[in-house]
């Protein structure tokens, strides 16, 4: 039997253009479906990033007139992935980020950008490029919803369509005025189609005509059903509860290797883990904590926003820093939770070290040097850090929420006596639970051998994409003609 050949579309990818775990994702599944007779070409927007990565390229399209000035489509590698890129100077090369001006703000013409990427995918599930023809296109979030609405109008054989949502907190709705301009008919403007409350919906879009919809966790797929999780796309998915299912993420298990990370001060695995120790002191010296190695070490490397449950670090941080505890914490976001952080950094010198921003390295370094990390997320469709935490034997403390709710063990008494328990988990998320895990947290830091057994139990867990990339080639083979 020929590969299945899968187009991914999504408007990041690691290790090319990244600003949260979508691209993580879109970057490491590829590797991982080959190894499952998967075929898979990934389609990214032009931006320069993107450009300046690709190692040769070929012009297989080029559009004279194509949202308002001028395209090609290219055919390259980079970063180790097979890459289409839709090549439009006049949506995609500028300076800032993928969706946001150097103003902070999105960019005044995202619905026409995103739109292009959508519209250039379905042409290639048409034939566009002979050599590539897909048996399946893959949509990442909002920014390819419009894939099943294009490839809907066309006439013929079309492949099959697959919709993720990373996050269904942003959607993609813009005004009905743009109709026109981003080549609709109005027979498409109903509740069956693009319109959403009066407007244009790309996320709504997508899940109204996709053949199937994931998101990344079987927990947040049955909470994005609710009213609470769904954010008005509830009923829809509802209505659609036959297609839907969650397939948790996974992490690229090369990239977060504790025993091969160049990051680290000293590499280490879990029959190794005494040399933790040696890279708690770094951290401990780089970000100008005291070098204590008997204080519990609290990491985290998150978004700074509400979703993500800072706020409650912050409001119960006395409590979290008792008895010599201290915390690291790298991240960016909310400009008021940025300050904050500052500030307690000079409140509680020695005790608070934080970088704001986002630095690779760093990020490896809080893994492998804190004993435990904080991901008390209000909402979370999967979470990566967790992952990467178990991976490095720094033991998750996460809300029972979404995916961190089925990827940590919770250490309860029954789970630590039968010996399966990898990390806390608290609810409600509120600052009393919250307040309630740091605490357990301490209480097994003082039993040396139960916090190992945590730790040996996270590090010995399945944490990579093998079995994930397992479920998605049955979910695309169940769509092949």
């Amino acid at each position: 039997m020929k590969p299945l050949r899968v187009l991914s579309v999504t408007s990041e990818v690691f290790p090319i253009i990244k600003t949260g775990g979508l691209a993580d994702v879109a970057g490491a599944l590829p590797s991982a479906l080959a190894q499952e007779g998967v075929s898979v070409v990934t389609m990214v927007p032009g931006y320069p990033a993107v450009l300046k990565a690709l190692e040769q390229s070929d012009v297989v399209h080029h559009y004279p007139g194509f949202f308002g000035g001028t395209a090609d489509l290219l055919s390259g590698r980079a970063g180790g992935l097979d890459l289409l890129v839709v090549s439009a100077p006049h949506l995609f090369e500028r300076p800032g980020s993928p969706y946001l001006a150097l103003n902070g703000r999105d960019w005044p013409d995202n619905a026409r950008r995103f739109a292009a990427l959508a519209r250039v995918a379905a042409d290639v599930g048409q034939g566009l490029t002979p050599g590539f023809v897909p048996d399946v296109i893959h949509s990442h979030d909002w920014q390819a919803g419009l894939v099943p609405v294009y490839l809907s109008l066309t006439g013929g054989p079309r492949p099959g369509t697959v919709v993720t949502i990373h996050n269904i907190a942003f959607q993609g709705i813009f005004p009905a005025d743009l109709l026109f301009e981003l080549g609709l008919p109005t027979s498409v403007f109903t509740v069956d189609g693009v319109e959403y409350y009066g407007q244009i919906g790309f996320l709504k879009a997508g899940l109204q005509l996709a053949d199937r919809i994931t998101t990344v966790s079987p927990t947040y797929a049955k909470e994005i059903q609710t009213p609470e999780g769904g954010m008005g796309l509830d009923g829809l998915l509802r209505a659609r509860a036959g297609v839907v299912s969650g397939i948790l993420n996974g992490i690229d298990d090369t990239v977060w290797n504790p025993a091969a990370d160049t990051y680290l001060a000293q590499p280490y695995d879990r029959d190794s883990l005494d040399a933790r120790a040696v890279n708690k002191k770094a951290l401990q010296e780089r970000l100008g904590l005291h070098p204590d190695p008997e204080a519990l070490l609290f990491g985290v490397v998150s978004r700074l926003s509400e979703q993500k449950g800072l706020d409650l670090v912050l409001a119960g941080l006395s409590r979290l820093l008792g008895d010599r505890a201290q915390l690291a914490l790298l991240g960016a976001g909310d400009k008021a939770l940025e300050d904050s952080f500052q500030t307690a950094r000079i409140v509680y010198p020695g005790r608070v070290g934080c970088f704001i921003g986002y630095d690779e390295s760093l990020a490896h370094q809080i893994q492998g040097g804190s004993d435990a990390l904080l991901v008390p997320s209000r909402f979370e469709p999967c979470g990566l850090t967790q992952l990467c935490a178990l991976r490095y034997g720094s033991v998750p403390i996460v809300a029972r929420v979404g995916g961190l709710s089925d990827t940590v063990i919770d250490a309860n008494e029954m789970a630590v006596a039968a010996g399966v328990a990898t990390g806390i988990q608290f609810g409600p998320v509120t600052l009393g639970a919250a307040l309630d895990a740091f605490d357990r947290a301490k209480n097994l830091w003082r039993d040396k051998d139960a916090w190992r057994r945590l730790q040996v139990n996270g590090m010995g867990a399945d944490v990579s994409w093998r079995r994930p990339a397992k479920k998605y080639a049955e979910l695309y083979r169940s769509l092949r003609p």
